[in-house]
């Protein structure tokens, strides 16, 4: 886990490595990089108004240092382990209803729809089974996959660790189209994955690119510069769109790691502001606010309209953070070491704090019945106030 730069949920948005290279070691590992200066900082006491709650918890299998995020469709939790499997979990209950097998180490899932459960591989194999776990589909990218593969109609959506993004057919796992593009040196390895939104695709590129690509055939439709690489060197050049945009209506923001946050106009591609924040996680929002967790693990709540700081939250720097998530007006994060915490939308005070089983958070996927919750032991969980 390369903490040097403070990528959280080691395979989150987390390592850099050499585009293209297979190894999955971090630069700390290989030498590159010493160890991190900071320490996660301690938790301190707060003033809690919310109660968060485990109304259930499963136990679905280890994530093997993966970052696996949970799926909720259909009053049901569909969660991947390191091992192959896929536990079925009824949303209400916490019931395993199945635990279906791939017989194939997974390391990015999962997906649901068009009756079929996809999930990918480290060997570049993008498995799909059916809703009783009996196999429909296994398609070769050639390319490490870290990040869950996604539906978009009948179109299922595959990026790989070195940036390629595969249009696959939903029926039979065929190639319709892939998009590439040259990549830099260096680049991070993100499991964020992409976001369909209607007919289109949006993903973060490096160079600071967010673009968006018609899923019918592959064909880029818009492109804008969220952030331009500066420095002397190859690691200060590092300027990825590793996390998630946020898309409403007619504007888009996104975060570069070493450079800006920034809103755009989809439209005219007008850049509306920008700020100095590095930022490797996805992003959130509501109507007021932008919310954006910075490399040190500061969490911002950004005017919306204007990109000016509204609040800061320093209490949970150096903790691993998960992407931050909105549920029940609250902004809510996991850590590193186990911990769920909520954060007041209004001025980002910590207002509640939930220990779940002391190994890191990974996901936190908002429900219609709770806060879906998967950590690095395996256990999935569902959060509520």
């Amino acid at each position: 886990m390369t903490q040097i730069f403070n990528l959280r949920n080691a395979l989150a948005a987390a390592f850099l490595l050499p585009a293209g290279c297979s190894s999955w070691n971090p630069l700390v590992a290989m030498g590159i990089m010493g160890q991190p200066a900071h320490k996660p900082t301690p938790l301190a006491p707060i003033k809690a108004s919310v109660t968060p709650r485990m109304a259930w918890s499963a136990q679905v299998g280890k994530a093997g240092g993966f970052a696996f995020r949970p799926n909720i469709a259909d009053g049901r939790i569909y969660a991947a382990a390191a091992d192959g499997s896929i536990s079925v979990i009824e949303e209400a209950t916490g019931r395993v209803a199945a635990k279906l097998e791939t017989k194939k180490p997974l390391s990015g899932g999962v997906d649901v729809g068009d009756g079929k459960i996809v999930a990918g591989t480290l060997k570049g194999e993008v498995v799909a089974v059916d809703l009783a776990g009996k196999p429909a589909w296994t398609t070769s990218v050639a390319g490490e996959i870290i990040a869950p593969p996604a539906f978009s109609g009948k179109t299922v959506l595959v990026r790989t660790a070195d940036g390629r993004i595969f249009g696959l057919s939903a029926e039979d796992g065929k190639r319709r189209w892939v998009f590439q593009r040259p990549t830099p040196a260096l680049l991070l390895r993100t499991s964020a994955g992409m976001m369909p939104l209607g007919r289109d695709v949006v993903a973060g590129y490096p160079n600071g690119k967010l673009i968006a690509l018609d899923v019918d055939d592959g064909k880029l439709i818009w492109e804008v510069n969220v952030s331009v690489p500066r420095g002397a060197t190859e690691l200060e050049r590092i300027a990825d769109v590793a996390g998630l945009p946020v898309v409403d209506g007619g504007t888009v923001c996104a975060a570069a790691y070493q450079g800006k946050v920034a809103c755009f106009e989809i439209q005219s591609r007008n850049m509306l502001w920008s700020r100095d924040v590095s930022s490797s996680l996805s992003l959130a929002a509501d109507k007021r606010l932008l919310y954006v967790i910075d490399d040190t693990g500061a969490i911002h709540g950004l005017d919306r309209a204007s990109g000016a700081s509204v609040w800061k939250q320093d209490g949970l720097r150096y903790r691993k953070l998960t992407s931050p998530v909105l549920f029940e007006g609250h902004l809510v994060v996991g850590d590193g070491f186990g911990f769920v915490h909520v954060l007041s939308a209004e001025d980002g005070s910590l207002i509640g704090r939930l220990a779940s089983d002391a190994s890191s958070v990974n996901w936190l996927v908002p429900g219609p019945a709770g806060l879906a919750m998967q950590t690095e032991k395996g256990t999935v969980a569902l959060v509520r106030f």
